[in-house]
């Protein structure tokens, strides 16, 4: 399928721009184990990033993706685990392949550049900082900058108004249905990355209007 060239470009952070696991995955069974439980390990953890540390956090305690762990235990790990991840935000994560020459891409092409995560401000501006992109983007809306996150179009929308750009002249890239959901809502086509956490689902299941391995792909397709 064929992408309208579009004026504004939105991208997401975890598992779209950055590979974050390594760290959430450290921070969650650092948790563990000083809760005196086992640890899960990078690869379940995978499974269950994209919708926040909270709900990572409560995953966690419960050891799946559905489900609620008991709100005290959860009010006293939680802290923890905000803690463990202030301080570990990127010392193992790093760009996937092909973001760079993508970033760089766009800029040369004069593309409005925003991003657009689900994870807090506390987190996403270290992280883009630490990884040399911050001064990339116009925008950066993060989970906490509105009252409503994705799969809500809102936060597409509020970075579309802040460029004055209309959805219909918008692309968002993402990896998960929430970014799908989010995009289809706000009216944006939508590209989705074939690496990301899609809970472990393959996102083609959600049909974004492209779905590609390599940020640098979008250089031939724009």
């Amino acid at each position: 399928m064929s992408i309208r060239k579009p004026r504004m470009i939105l991208i997401d952070v975890d598992g779209t721009l950055v590979d974050s696991v390594p760290d959430l995955a450290w921070c969650v069974d650092e948790l563990m184990r000083r809760l005196g439980r086992e640890p899960h390990g990078e690869a379940k953890v995978r499974n269950w990033v994209g919708n926040g540390v909270e709900r990572l956090c409560r995953r966690a305690l419960v050891g799946q993706l559905d489900g609620e762990p008991d709100e005290a235990e959860f009010q006293k790990a939680y802290p923890v685990f905000l803690e463990l991840y202030s301080q570990n935000t990127s010392t193992r994560s790093c760009l996937y392949p092909g973001v760079r020459e993508g970033l760089d891409h766009f800029k040369s092409q004069g593309y409005l550049l925003g991003c657009v995560t689900n994870k807090a401000a506390q987190f996403t501006l270290p992280l883009l900082r630490d990884l040399g992109i911050h001064d990339e983007f116009g925008i950066v809306v993060s989970g906490d900058t509105l009252p409503v996150k994705k799969p809500d179009p809102q936060p597409l929308l509020h970075a579309a108004a802040h460029f004055r750009v209309s959805p219909d002249e918008s692309l968002m890239i993402g990896d998960s249905k929430s970014d799908v959901k989010a995009a289809r809502a706000a009216g944006f086509q939508i590209v989705c990355m074939s690496y990301g956490y899609n809970h472990g689902e393959d996102i083609r299941n959600y049909d974004p209007d492209l779905v590609i391995d390599s940020m640098a792909e979008l250089k031939g397709l724009l």
